[in-house]
């Protein structure tokens, strides 16, 4: 069930990157629609929670869900949504894989465990495996724009770090609360900054809204990206560690060439051959330590005398 949620997750988010570019591409301002999507998402999910009963709304109440908004959401998406009005979707796909990294970074500083060889040298080839599968497409037009575009973006992912690693103290701190229920809260909290931030810096017009390509990025983002795959990826926090489902950032790259040779017969080139493998072979060397645990489970338990216990 983790893997099958994990590879669903890939899947949306590996399209979230294109679907973003398109609206602001048909002038949706960037804060506006980013506010738009996790308010909606997270009210939709939030009142679905409610009426079931797995959530009240004293939920909203808590600091944790502010803190976790401004982090995950506001931080992560505030400075994506703006970099893309000068980066190439395939330029945010890369500098975005960092991602795993500060995590694995952050999470070990904070316990104050020795960094895990193996996970760091995972992640680094991951990255590594990121350029190369994009290498072959990506354009790059230097500017200064462009330069703090890239800066906007990494900056995101540091917020982005930080929210996934307090997401996990906060899943445990609200052990009887459903993981759909935290998620929805923090996309609203949020959503609601990026909205107040766009009443401050961008013009309201509904204009762009009426064009269709910049209604259906919306809309697919809404159900999609947030409330589809930000939910999966809260419960895969909840299920397993911070750094496992941060790795979608190398993932969902490889998925989107897939789609594209599979679709739309795009050409795909041996530097991206390599570059899958490498990224298969990043994840692997990061997630090493809990493959063992899995398969040491999956070997049948012996308790007889003179027999070895399964390790």
């Amino acid at each position: 069930m983790i893997f099958v949620n994990y590879l669903l997750m890939c899947l949306v988010f590996g399209t979230t990157f294109l679907a973003i570019k398109v609206g602001i591409d048909a002038g949706a301002p960037p804060f506006f629609s980013a506010g738009l999507r996790f308010l909606l998402a997270g009210s939709i999910l939030f009142a679905f929670m409610v009426i079931k009963r797995k959530a009240t709304f004293s939920l909203l109440l808590r600091k944790e869900m502010f803190l976790t908004g401004m982090a995950l959401t506001f931080g992560t998406f505030a400075t994506l949504y703006w970099a893309e009005q000068h980066l190439s979707s395939g330029i945010a796909a890369i500098l975005s894989a960092t991602a795993p990294l500060m995590v694995l970074l952050l999470q070990s500083a904070l316990a104050r465990q020795r960094l895990s060889v193996h996970a760091l040298a995972g992640c680094l080839i991951g990255s590594v495996g990121v350029v190369l599968l994009l290498l072959p497409g990506l354009t790059v037009n230097f500017s200064r724009l462009w330069v703090i575009g890239c800066i906007s973006v990494l900056v995101g992912q540091v917020f982005y770090s930080a929210g996934t690693v307090y997401s996990r103290r906060v899943v445990k701190r609200f052990e009887d609360t459903s993981p759909i229920a935290l998620n929805a809260a923090q996309m609203m909290y949020g959503g609601g900054m990026l909205l107040l931030l766009a009443l401050f810096v961008e013009p309201i017009d509904i204009g762009p809204w009426l064009a269709p390509k910049a209604a259906l990025s919306l809309l697919y983002l809404i159900f999609a990206g947030s409330m589809t795959g930000h939910t999966i990826f809260y419960w895969l926090i909840a299920k397993t560690n911070p750094v496992f489902p941060s790795t979608w950032l190398y993932v969902s790259p490889l998925i989107a060439l897939c789609l594209g040779a599979a679709l739309y017969g795009e050409p795909i080139s041996v530097l991206s051959v390599i570059g899958g493998i490498t990224i298969v072979a990043g994840i692997v060397a990061v997630n090493l330590d809990s493959l063992k645990t899995l398969l040491s489970k999956g070997r049948p338990q012996r308790s007889k005398a003179g027999e070895s216990k399964a390790v």
